[in-house]
């Protein structure tokens, strides 16, 4: 390079080339290459060419972002593949699983009719009538066609099996009389429910009750033996003697199946069901007509085999639902990875084209420099960065290129460097003319109207002419710099309330806890709106968006400048209040906010909303607290306001027996979570008398069944201190499945009557009883455990069966189905219980203790008393008193006609038989 050539570049640290003798132009400082154009040259290599290799490098970065991509998709289509089947394989498997119970309900049904037949020598029809009428068959199953009993008949031919009697009579006049002979699949199903003792299907055929109507369908009938008076029969040949009928139920096979389907299959899968019984596929059902969907491969095949007959259960996906969701999503990531693919590959080679570009550009100045001044002048001024020149001492600039009279003014060449800065440390560096030489530093310049912006600046002292010259390098970094600024204030700040977020508040709190002893002390404040769920619900989430920012607004007014307001997550706060003096000053500023907020009333679309809001507090004198557990104790606090009734304060302490309280069943659900597995639960047992006293000799004992947890120390806890936290906690369920399933498995050692227990109550809470698979788990395990349904009793209380009528009902009728009772407990504790009480199914009714306690002394109690008394009789259910505490109010209960009684004074609780080993 020529005397005193100087080439810049952003970002690389040249230090300046000491100037050797040349060519000085007359208006400037700037040095003239010298005339002789050879001696002391430093000679620059011409770079590579460069676009082959911006070519390449964009090449493999195109290839690698499609490679990516097509990864990603292909990954993406696996995973909506994977989950199309699992949603598929649900839906198929609940069908399955409904079409399995449809059958063994039927069989239910027949059994309950069968056990009509085996209790009585002579059945009637207007026996068979009522109990048909009873049963209400039709509500469970739409597709009943007949529940029809065909009696034997021996005659000089054989053995024939009429139609006696059917119900309903309407429809099925033509089935009256009928010769189940004459339809040979109908009868082989009879006959091999006579030689199985077991519940038989027919193979399909056309009923005669839809022969004469025209209408087009298959039906099946399930069949059961009707034997003669006496013990089961135990061989093929004990039974065909015995032989006195069969009934059966017929069904149309389109109502049967498709009543149990859910309607999302049908929106989603085409089921077919075929009887593969024999060496023919028989159809029986189908759900969709026209072609399937076997695109991606999917297909549910299943055998049912039930009543001697096996049905095939196939299912496709459905053409307008197979491909929903298959690749749309999949193809805009495939197009987005492609577009980004592409991009990528323009920025590489952008960037390797812009470095040999900006290399060659280099060398190609360098070249023209030593041909003309001029050139070098103009290149300089071309170059994007600020350059400046200014003597050292006192700092005047002497030149400035294009870029730097743009950004500082036409007429910074007037003014002094120092001048340029806000810095004022950078300022009186160059003051002293002995700057830091080389150093880059991101610094605010002004320009020449006062216009400030960033800059990246390095200041070189160079030596030109003989004379110490500054120059300086500078790039406008401003654009960076608000982005910058602008990441930083989304990491810490939330988009909707412009609100700090929580990793910001936790980090500030974790700074206050640091300041504990230096300062005074702080307070955090968790505040959680009052019924924001109801402002979304009923306005939606824009509403409840515009809600949560302007409440922001209205509690920073509320704050001091030195504390600190955080949005949480959701609708919950946070504040940090600083500088408080104790804990009543912190419960004041607590007060001052939640009278902020409910004073607020937010209108959207003409409606209006009264705002309220929680607030739980923790005072911050401790050190050594964790900003997790500062958190929890505030979110308990918050809890507790919300408890206490809402729109209050409530600030967390040690001593707060509501908060202990609380504490205390989280520990108790930690512990039920592992009870079963650790032999913890145990179960006892109190008597229930019969009235009056003393109890029948005849009559077996009654109980009913209680829980109690043994704690470490081997004592009983009663349930009153642990079940609050099953409940709360969600761990009911579980605890009534164990207490069910254990009653269950030991009934016969549970009272020292053993097999001559009369009859144990078992108590259902709320959660049990809404779960609508428990009343089939019931019935199952009745079955596996042989236990008669008519000793077992369910109780359940007035404020569960009025949450939820319906469930309530639909669960009782279930058990009743099976021969199960029914107990309505604490009954009279509710507002409208005679209102519901003969609506639900029910065998006992069982009086509030509140009322049977007090009867003797309060008139009303005794009212109370009797009336529930009367009206149970009425309805024709036992009536049974609780807490009775002694003879008199026993002898008072029994004039009353009361029923049963139980108390402590009459049988304390004792653990079950089979908890003594």
């Amino acid at each position: 390079m020529s005397a005193g050539a100087v080439v810049y570049h952003r970002r690389e640290r040249h230090r300046a080339v000491t100037s050797l003798p040349g060519k000085k132009h007359p208006d400037d400082s700037l040095p003239v290459p010298p005339d002789d154009g050879g001696a002391g040259d430093q000679v620059i290599p011409q770079p590579p060419r460069w676009h082959v290799a911006a070519y390449l490098w964009g090449l493999l970065a195109l290839l690698l972002g499609l490679s990516l991509a097509l990864a990603v998709h292909e990954q993406q289509k696996q995973r909506l593949q994977a989950e199309r089947t699992l949603v598929r394989n649900e839906l198929a498997n609940k069908a399955y699983v409904a079409l399995q119970g449809r059958l063994r309900a039927a069989e239910s049904l027949l059994r309950a009719a069968q056990s009509l037949f085996l209790s009585s020598e002579e059945v009637d029809a207007g026996e068979y009538a009522g109990f048909y009428a009873n049963m209400r068959p039709r509500e469970q199953f739409p597709s009943l066609l007949a529940l029809a009993y065909a009696r034997r008949e021996l005659r000089p031919d054989g053995e024939h099996y009429v139609t006696r009697w059917v119900e309903p009579a309407a429809g099925n006049e033509t089935v009256v009389g009928l010769d189940v002979g004459t339809q040979p699949r109908n009868l082989a199903a009879l006959l091999a429910s006579r030689d199985s003792d077991r519940a038989t299907l027919s193979a399909p055929f056309h009923p005669l009750q839809l022969a004469g109507s025209g209408v087009v369908g298959e039906g099946v009938t399930l069949r059961l033996p009707i034997y003669s008076p006496g013990p089961p029969p135990r061989t093929v040949d004990e039974r065909r003697a015995r032989m006195r009928g069969s009934i059966a139920a017929s069904f149309r096979l389109d109502g049967m199946v498709g009543n149990s389907l859910p309607d999302s299959l049908t929106r989603n899968l085409r089921l077919q069901v075929s009887d593969v019984t024999g060496p023919e596929a028989l159809p029986l059902f189908d759900s969709g007509h026209g072609a399937v969907w076997l695109g991606d491969g999917y297909r549910y095949e299943r055998k049912l085999a039930y009543g001697g007959r096996v049905w095939s259960v196939r299912m496709w996906p459905l053409p307008r639902h197979a491909g929903a969701g298959a690749g749309g999503w999949g193809r805009t990531t495939l197009w987005a990875g492609v577009l980004s693919s592409i991009l990528l590959a323009l920025l590489v080679y952008s960037v390797v084209s812009t470095r040999q570009r900006a290399l060659e550009l280099g060398w190609r100045m360098s070249r023209r420099y030593r041909e003309s001044e001029e050139r070098f002048r103009a290149l300089n001024e071309l170059l994007p960065a600020l350059v400046l020149l200014a003597e050292a001492d006192g700092g005047r600039i002497t030149y400035a290129n294009q870029a730097a009279r743009a950004r500082l003014g036409e007429h910074v060449v007037e003014r002094r460097l120092p001048d340029l800065f806000e810095d004022p440390d950078l300022r009186a560096r160059l003051g002293s003319a002995a700057p830091r030489d080389g150093e880059w530093t991101e610094t605010p310049l002004h320009g020449e109207a006062g216009a400030r912006f960033w800059a990246d600046v390095a200041i070189s002292r160079i030596a030109l002419d003989g004379g110490a010259r500054l120059l300086m390098v500078a790039s406008d970094i401003s654009e960076q710099r608000r982005l910058t600024e602008r990441l930083s204030h989304q990491a810490s700040h939330d988009a909707l309330t412009e609100l700090y977020n929580r990793r910001e508040f936790e980090l500030r709190l974790q700074a206050a806890l640091e300041e504990i002893g230096a300062a005074a002390p702080a307070a955090l404040l968790y505040l959680d709106l009052d019924q924001f769920k109801l402002i979304n619900d009923t306005s939606g989430h824009l509403a409840g968006d515009q809600l949560l920012a302007r409440l922001a607004a209205v509690m920073r007014r509320q704050l001091g400048a030195g504390d600190v307001l955080a949005r949480l997550g959701g609708d919950e706060f946070g504040v940090l209040v600083a500088n408080v003096a104790d804990r009543a000053a912190a419960e004041q500023a607590a007060e001052r906010v939640r009278r902020c907020i409910d004073g607020y009333v937010f209108s959207w679309e003409q409606r209006s909303y009264q705002v309220s809001a929680s607030i739980g507090g923790v005072l911050i004198d401790r050190p050594g607290v964790l900003v997790k557990d500062l958190l929890a104790q505030a979110d308990t606090a918050c809890y507790m306001a919300k408890e206490l009734g809402r729109n209050r304060v409530h600030f967390y302490s040690e001593r707060d027996d509501e908060t202990v309280r609380r504490h205390g069943e989280m520990e108790w659900a930690n512990r039920l979570r592992w009870a079963v597995d650790e032999g913890r639960l145990v179960l006892a047992y109190q008597e229930i008398m019969p009235l009056p006293l003393p109890p029948v000799a005849e009559a077996g004992p009654s109980v009913e069944l209680l829980l109690r947890f043994r704690d470490e120390s081997g004592e009983l806890v009663v349930p009153g201190v642990f079940l609050p936290a099953a409940e709360r906690y969600g761990l009911m369920p579980a605890v009534d499945r164990w207490v069910i399933e254990t009653a269950l498995a030991h009934f016969d050692q549970l009272h020292p009557a053993g097999a001559g227990l009369h009859m144990a109550a078992i108590n259902l809470s709320g959660a049990s009883v809404e779960d609508e698979a428990l009343a089939g788990r019931i019935i199952g395990w009745l079955r596996h455990y042989k236990v008669d349904p008519s000793r077992v009793c369910f109780e359940i209380t007035e404020t569960v069966a009025v949450r939820n009528l319906s469930q309530v009902v639909r669960f009782m009728e279930q058990l009743r189905a099976v021969g199960c009772r029914i107990a309505l407990d604490d009954f009279g504790a509710g507002m409208s219980s005679f209102t519901y009480l003969k609506n639900l199914p029910l065998d006992i009714l069982k009086i509030d203790g509140s009322f049977v306690r007090d009867m003797l002394t309060d008139p009303v109690s005794h009212l109370m008393v009797r009336a529930v008394t009367d009206i149970g009789h009425r309805l024709g259910l036992q009536v049974v008193a609780e807490w009775v505490t002694d003879r008199e109010t026993v002898q008072a209960l029994a004039e009353l006609g009361v029923n049963g009684v139980q108390g402590f004074s009459l049988h304390r609780p004792e653990l079950a038989r089979f908890q003594h080993d």
